[in-house]
C-alpha cells in the first residue's frame, strides 16, 4: 500500500510517499480502507521535532515508533480480526489512533473497543475524518474548565481545527461565546454560533474592557498578561497549546501553577485526555445537528507535502484533509 513515511525529522519535505505492507488485523482489530485522514498539529510538530520533547517520545535521532503520521480518519471496514463483533465488512466508520498514528496511509488497523464508530449517518466521510482531534481536545478542556450555561467564554483560535468545535460545545454548554479570530474567518465563526467575534488583526481582545469566566486558547498565542486583563479573579486559563521551545513551555507551566496557586485564575493544560464517551457523545451531537465540522482544504495523498506546509502556516480555517 502507499503511505507518506518520513525517516528524519524536520520540514515538510521529509515525508515521502512509500510503497509499505499492508498491516493485518489482530483478533480485536479492523483493517480500515481508509477514504479520508487529516494534517493536524500533533503531525506537523512530530514531523518536525516540536517542541524537542518529541524526540523522546519517538526517537532521539530518527522517528521510530511513527514514522507514518496521521491520528484521524474514516474509511470501510476491509477485514476484521477473529475476535471483533462490533464491526463487519463494508461499514463505514470514522475514529483516531491517537498517539499511534498511522492513518496516512491507504489502510490502518484499529482496535475495535477503541476510538472507532460507524460514522454520523448526516456526515459524509470526508466530513468525518474531521472530527476527533479538534472534537476530543476541545470538549476535554471545556469539561475540565466546567463550562457551564450563563458563563461568557472566549475563545482564542476560533477558526482552527480545535477552536470550531470549541465554539459549538461551548454553545452546547449554554455560554455566551466571543471567538478571536483574523478577518477572513469572521463569518465562518459567526455561523458557528459565536456571539460574538473579535477580528485580532484590528483589536486587541485585552483592551476592549471585557471580563470572562473561562479563557481557552487554542494556539498559543493569547498570553499570560493579557489574558488574565480579561479574566474575573478565579476564573479558567485553558492553554490547549503552548508556545515556543521547551524552555519556554516549562516557563508557561511554572508561571500558570503560580497564577493558580495565587488565586488569581486556574490554569489548565496538558494534553487532552479521551474517555470512552467521547466519541458517542460527539456523534450524538452531530446527528442531532449541533456540530459540524469544517474542511478547509482537501490534497491527495502525492500533495503530503504540500499539505504539512499549509496546515502548519497556522492559517487554515478548521481542517486539511488527505484523500488517499
Amino acid at each position: 500500500m502507499k503511505a507518506a513515511v518520513y525517516s528524519r525529522y524536520g520540514p515538510p519535505e521529509v515525508v515521502e510517499i512509500q510503497d509499505v505492507d499492508r498491516p493485518v488485523p489482530e483478533d480485536n482489530e479492523v483493517l480500515v480502507r481508509i477514504h479520508a485522514t487529516t494534517v493536524t498539529a500533533a503531525d506537523w510538530r512530530m514531523r518536525k521535532a516540536d517542541p524537542a520533547l518529541v524526540r523522546i517520545m519517538n526517537g532521539l535521532w530518527a522517528p521510530k515508533k511513527a514514522r507514518i503520521l496521521g491520528m484521524e480518519c474514516s474509511g470501510v471496514v476491509e477485514a476484521t480480526g477473529g475476535a471483533v463483533t462490533r464491526f463487519r465488512e463494508g461499514d463505514q466508520v470514522f475514529g483516531s489512533t491517537g498517539f499511534k498514528f498511522g492513518t496516512h496511509a491507504e489502510y490502518a488497523c484499529l482496535p475495535e473497543d477503541g476510538r472507532l464508530s460507524t460514522k454520523p449517518t448526516n456526515m459524509s466521510l470526508e466530513e468525518s475524518a474531521a472530527v476527533m482531534f479538534g472534537g476530543v481536545s476541545a470538549l476535554y478542556f471545556l469539561r475540565k474548565a466546567n463550562v457551564e450555561a450563563g458563563q461568557k467564554v472566549l475563545i482564542y483560535g476560533a477558526s482552527g481545527s480545535v477552536g470550531v468545535f470549541a465554539v459549538q460545545l461551548a454553545k452546547h454548554f449554554g455560554a455566551h461565546v466571543t471567538g478571536v479570530c483574523s478577518t477572513a474567518n469572521l463569518d465562518l465563526v459567526r455561523s458557528l454560533g459565536a456571539d460574538e467575534v473579535i477580528d485580532y488583526t484590528k483589536e486587541d481582545f485585552s483592551a476592549a474592557g471585557r471580563v470572562y469566566d473561562v479563557v481557552v486558547d487554542t494556539v498559543g498565542k493569547s498570553g499570560f498578561s493579557r489574558t488574565l486583563k480579561v479574566l474575573k479573579r478565579g476564573g479558567i486559563y485553558a492553554r490547549i497549546s503552548g508556545s515556543g521551545g521547551v524552555l519556554g513551555m516549562l516557563v508557561g507551566e511554572l508561571r500558570g501553577m503560580w497564577i493558580s496557586a495565587t488565586g488569581k485564575a486556574k490554569v489548565i493544560g496538558g494534553v487532552a485526555k479521551p474517555t470512552p464517551d467521547d466519541l458517542p457523545f460527539l456523534k450524538g451531537l452531530i446527528e442531532a445537528g449541533d456540530l459540524v465540522t469544517v474542511i478547509d482544504r482537501r490534497y491527495p495523498l502525492d500533495e503530503i507535502v504540500e499539505a504539512h506546509r499549509y496546515a502548519e502556516a497556522g492559517h487554515k480555517k478548521g481542517h486539511v484533509v488527505i484523500l488517499p
